[in-house]
């Protein structure tokens, strides 16, 4: 692979990210330092095969030729294999091993990633792939029912096929879609947004608990429609954020619906990638993106800059969360919503949403200035951090005068203190 740059941000476009926003220039590069970052753990895999025995060692080896074919013959195809969201995940769950164990994680799996990826580019090629009891999957595009403990894929210009001892799969011409022997991974194309639907990769999203199986036709319906309605909401009313979505989410991973609502989550190990329940409406659906970009961008500049200092072991309020955060975590659940009361501000300037686009403007207004400030006087953040906040301050302190009806902010201070009082139940009075 190539040489790997250093990635510095400019300072306009940190400046740009801390006051909330960034627009696309900023997006491309955190994109950037992340595809560097995988880079990195693709090596680092290749190196730590070895010790995984000598079958892995040749998989991944024979794994990372491929893919080095591939970017010869198609650099494009190469980056966005890399770049997909799961291989994230699966890279760092192999560099921290013994303490995982690799728990699946094996090293041949980058064969896999180098077969989708020569059979996306038409790129001619042999190579075996590790099996499980699952199937064949084949990261970014699907699986192949065969369950052995390796198959073969073979590639043509038109065609590709995974075979297993006398049984055979062809990959169809349009893999997105389900087929004889093949379960495919869905596309969703969703007003400006363009994402594929993964509910197979077991490193889709390693940090949920809430993974929803595989999705039935009209489970896609429902959600896909909700995407687009949301996505061409944020389009024409909140285009900055929709570009940043267009530029950064590939991946919507699927999550069991829940009682009390939306349920979400992102990854930094997995950038790109969105987890979401089935959104009850288009306005949660939209705010739901709005929040998981936030922690989608903080998550690369995070690997760009140090905004905080060594966690010190103290806990401390966030008015979203039931549980004390670490000073990394009340950074990031600020930021998200940051994200979340710019969107409800702006659309109740459109006199959408009605009653609600107050009340939620004025419930996270207040929410995210206590937090940013919180962080400010915690003494834990770098210096890059307290600049970072101080534009973070300086958004904030922009909507505080803005007026709200009155109904809206008494229902946003009752919300408010129920959960304060509830935390203070459960851990006691909040520290100074």
């Amino acid at each position: 692979m190539t040489s790997l740059p250093e990635h510095k941000l400019p300072r306009d476009l940190f400046d740009a990210l801390a006051a909330g926003g960034g627009g696309q220039e900023a997006v491309r590069a955190l994109a950037a330092a992340r595809y560097s970052k995988h880079l990195l753990l693709l090596r680092g895999v290749l190196a730590a095969a070895p010790d995984a025995g000598a079958e892995q060692a040749r998989l991944a080896r024979d794994g990372y030729e491929l893919l080095m074919a591939v970017q010869q013959h198609d650099p494009a195809v190469a980056r966005q294999a890399l770049m997909h969201p799961a291989i994230g995940a699966w890279a760092i769950r192999v560099m921290r091993r013994p303490d995982s164990a690799l728990r699946g994680a094996d090293p041949g799996r980058l064969s896999a990633m180098a077969a989708a990826a020569a059979i996306q580019a038409r790129l001619p090629a042999k190579i075996e792939v590790p099996a499980s009891g699952a199937g064949v999957l084949l990261p970014a595009l699907g699986q192949a029912q065969l369950s052995a403990g390796t198959a073969v894929v073979r590639t043509a210009d038109s065609h590709a096929e995974v075979s297993a001892g006398h049984y055979r799969v062809e990959v169809p011409s349009d893999p997105y879609h389900d087929a004889p022997g093949w379960l495919g991974l869905r596309r969703l194309r969703a007003g400006p947004l363009s994402v594929l639907l993964d509910d197979l990769d077991p490193f889709r999203m390693p940090s949920s608990t809430s993974l929803a199986p595989r999705l039935g036709p009209a489970e896609i319906r429902k959600l896909s429609t909700m995407l687009r309605q949301a996505s061409l909401l944020l389009e024409a009313e909140h285009p900055a954020i929709a570009a940043e979505l267009a530029e950064t989410v590939k991946v919507v991973v699927p999550l069991s619906e829940e009682r009390g609502g939306q349920a979400s989550s992102s990854s930094s190990a997995t950038f790109g990638a969105v987890a979401l329940s089935q959104p009850p409406d288009r306005y949660v659906c939209a705010a739901t993106l709005a929040h998981e970009i936030q922690h989608l961008k903080l998550s690369v500049l995070l690997d760009i800059v140090d905004l905080t200092l060594p966690d010190d072991g103290r806990g401390y309020y966030a008015p979203w969360r039931d549980d004390p955060r670490p000073i990394a975590g009340l950074l990031q659940g600020a930021y998200a919503f940051l994200g979340v009361t710019g969107f409800w501000q702006r659309q109740r300037a459109n006199g959408a949403a009605g009653l609600t686009a107050h009340t939620e403007f004025a419930r996270w207004r207040e929410a995210t200035a206590r937090t940013i400030d919180t962080l400010l006087a915690s003494g834990r953040l770098t210096p890059a951090g307290t600049d970072f906040a101080a534009g973070m301050l300086r958004t904030s302190d922009s909507w505080r005068k803005d007026p709200v009806p009155a109904e809206a902010g008494a229902q946003a201070r009752r919300e408010a203190e129920h959960h304060l009082a509830r935390w203070e139940a459960d851990y006691g009075p909040i520290r100074p």
